[in-house]
């Protein structure tokens, strides 16, 4: 353990950066979360997603309020249990747990983070598979195991470039998906844009929408009809506000993003998570929605075989395919990345490189079988489940001990190799919320709450009577001096990185980004918005949607040429700044 024994100020500055406190001098104000988490939660997943409201026979009432309240209560959730605890330790989950629960506890933790991003890796690499399908015109696989041997090649040869993504340039992909969102929150907007007038079509006749009552009585006609696929009555509000509550649990109540939120300056901008949740859970679900009823009704198929590739396809024309095969890969390649790292830290002595090679060959297989894309909901609520829980016990070690006379870190400061009161806690809790699962006494995608409540309970009452509640006066005395070289480690830093600034962008750069948010960003939207507002015949809409589709593509390949200009400019710049030292305005 990092403290246990003295530490010299070189020892720490030898240290990796992930076992250290985020230093005050490198945390970021709102707009950084507010880009990150729209950036984040605006993928492939949504195709499927709203889909799947469709498929489960959520009427338009439901999904409008329940939705909202679902993902308010996300939102909240990263706001009230994650931010504070990231703040006040400004520490990653893997490293907190790695220093206070014991290497059993981060192994088991890792195993079960491996299998939950292989299968995420996998949907993803699968969505993406369906609209290359879609251009080589093989059937749909709208069985849960693949009935065409080219679709298995395409799905395999997608997995192979992602893990060979994963294991040399992952950092280029990463800054490849930091522009992509923007265009993102573009299209899928655009996409349920286009198709609303074909919908209201074939419902009234008139291509037109002339208020919001009538856009409320189309989709609650021809998209949230109440039914499900089997033609039974559908899910209520309550498991719409779950389902939306549930998406990310395990990175609110299971503290996976403490990672990104340890670099937020205050707690409340865990409020800034509100993109995320209220645009990529909210307007990209019902817009997929739309987008995946209209698609089946074309397509004279049941919403819940539909692969996204001809979603995308009939809403965005060309561009489809290639929203379609961004938003798989790179949710699929940082989930690789991580699932990679998590298998790493489970048997240290291999790379991490060898280790995602392995990883991916197991995405490869998994990646060929669709059921895995399409179980997509139920998959990221019961990895909920299974995490939750060791959030559960951090929230009671940081949130409840320092409050009932017990210490944080009594584990590290007793010495132990490992926390046994986590163990048996999480143990417990996993019992009883499959238990609950099991005996189908509450819907599953509530079972997160009362099992992250005895996770709390079973892990204070252990702790407790391990000794959490002793002082080593000691280990405590080393934990403070540890603290304070922490501290003066961190001010040389700051004094060293005070003056590295960004400079202020050129006129190349004003340029350049004018062009990618004009003709990238603008363009199309306002072609989607000539497609829904002025179409008052099928003729006219036909005749904007082709003028859509044909002009769209041009924009996309434009926006990714010039977004990526001026990132690497961008990046050029803020280097020759911080070579020359000079003290130059930020943008």
């Amino acid at each position: 353990m990092i403290n246990t024994t003295p530490v010299t100020e070189r020892s720490i500055s030898e240290m990796d950066d992930e076992l250290l406190p985020v230093p005050t001098h490198r945390l970021h104000g709102p707009a950084h979360f507010l880009g990150l988490y729209a950036a984040e939660h605006v993928a492939a997943t949504e195709f499927v997603i709203g889909a799947a409201f469709v498929a489960m026979g959520a009427t338009i009432q439901d999904i409008l309020i329940g939705l909202l309240i679902g993902n308010t209560l996300a939102t909240m959730s990263f706001w009230l249990i994650t931010a504070p605890i990231a703040i006040k330790t400004r520490l990653s989950l893997y490293t907190y747990l790695d220093q206070n629960m014991g290497e059993k506890f981060s192994r088991f933790y890792n195993v079960a983070n491996v299998l939950i991003f292989v299968a995420i890796s996998a949907a993803m690499i699968t969505v993406s598979a369906t609209a290359v399908r879609v251009l080589f015109d093989i059937p749909p696989q709208i069985y849960p195991y693949p009935t065409n041997v080219y679709f298995v090649i395409i799905a395999a040869s997608a997995s192979v470039i992602a893990v060979l993504v994963a294991y040399y340039g992952f950092n280029v992909l990463s800054e490849f998906a930091t522009i992509c969102a923007p265009w993102l929150m573009v299209m899928f907007t655009a996409g349920g844009m286009v198709l609303i007038p074909s919908l209201n079509e074939t419902l009234t006749g008139y291509t037109t929408l002339s208020s919001f009552s009538d856009f409320v009585n189309l989709a609650g006609t021809t998209v949230f009809t109440g039914t499900n696929a089997a033609g039974e009555p559908g899910i209520g509000l309550w498991e719409v506000i779950g389902f939306a509550w549930a998406a990310n649990t395990f990175a609110h109540f299971g503290l996976i993003d403490m990672a990104l939120l340890r670099y937020a300056k205050k707690s409340i901008y865990g409020l800034c998570t509100a993109t995320g949740m209220m645009f990529g859970h909210y307007i990209a679900w019902i817009s997929a929605a739309l987008m995946g009823a209209a698609t089946a009704y074309l397509m004279q198929l049941s919403i819940a075989v539909v692969s996204p590739g001809d979603v995308a396809f009939y809403a965005l024309g060309a561009t489809g395919f290639v929203i379609v095969i961004i938003a798989g890969w790179t949710t699929a390649n940082s989930n690789l990345y991580r699932a990679g790292l998590a298998a790493q830290a489970v048997v240290p002595s291999v790379s991490r490189q060898r280790v995602t090679l392995v990883v991916g060959a197991v995405v490869v297989i998994a990646s060929c079988f669709p059921f895995i894309y399409r179980s997509i909901l139920p998959l990221l609520t019961y990895a909920g489940l299974i995490l939750v829980p060791v959030g559960g016990i951090v929230f009671a070690e940081q949130q409840i001990f320092p409050r009932i006379g017990c210490k944080s870190n009594w584990h590290r400061l007793k010495g132990v190799k490992n926390n046994v009161p986590a163990l048996i806690a999480w143990g417990i809790s996993l019992v009883f919320g499959f238990g609950l699962n099991f005996l189908n006494i509450i819907p599953f995608v509530y079972l997160f709450v009362p099992t992250w409540l005895v996770s709390i309970v079973a892990y204070t009452l252990l702790a407790k009577r391990y000794g959490a509640d002793r002082s080593w006066p000691e280990a405590e005395k080393r934990e403070q001096e540890f603290q304070k070289q922490v501290e003066a480690y961190h001010a040389v830093l700051a004094e060293k990185e005070r003056h590295v600034h960004v400079r202020r962008a050129t006129v190349s750069i004003k340029i350049i980004r004018a062009i990618w948010i004009v003709i990238g960003l603008i363009v199309p939207a306002v072609l989607a918005w000539r497609v829904l507002f002025h179409s008052p015949n099928i003729y006219d809409y036909y005749v904007n949607r082709e003028l859509f589709y044909d002009l769209t593509i041009w924009c996309t390949v434009i926006y990714f040429a010039f977004a990526w200009s001026d990132l690497q400019l961008s990046k050029r710049l803020q280097r020759s700044g911080q070579s020359s030292g000079a003290e130059v305005p930020a943008v």
